[in-house]
């Protein structure tokens, strides 16, 4: 994944697990990126500042189907309790991970790394 298309997820992630924030850390990065929109059960469309575009889609049964108007590409977003999982159609690669209060890991299946968030 593109590393602002992993940020975007990340803070998806910790909105869609009940965290209120305006901004993402990127531990890897070492930078905060600013974030705004609305998440809900059945939509969410979030606006990244610092990549000026947006994350925006809709629930489509198990999961999410947003769209990422910067890479102009598909990411499916499946949350199981802390846990969630996805697809990144604009790099074809897999990604899995965790939310712990307002730490998100993220493993990366493309980059073969971890990648680590705060909300």
């Amino acid at each position: 994944m593109e590393h602002h298309v992993r940020a975007a997820v990340a803070y998806v992630a910790g909105r869609v697990s009940g965290r209120h924030s305006s901004t993402v850390y990127d531990y890897n990065a070492g930078e905060y990126r600013s974030m705004s929109g609305t998440v809900t059960e059945s939509s969410i469309s979030v606006y990244d500042y610092k990549a000026g575009c947006y994350l925006q889609g809709s629930c489509g049964g198990t999961g999410f189907n947003l769209y990422h108007y910067g890479q102009g590409a598909y990411v499916s977003f499946e949350l199981n309790g802390s846990t969630f999982k996805g697809y990144d159609y604009g790099n074809g690669c897999y990604y899995q991970g965790t939310v712990n209060g307002s730490n998100i890991s993220i493993y990366d299946y493309g980059e073969g790394a971890y990648f680590s968030y705060s909300v």
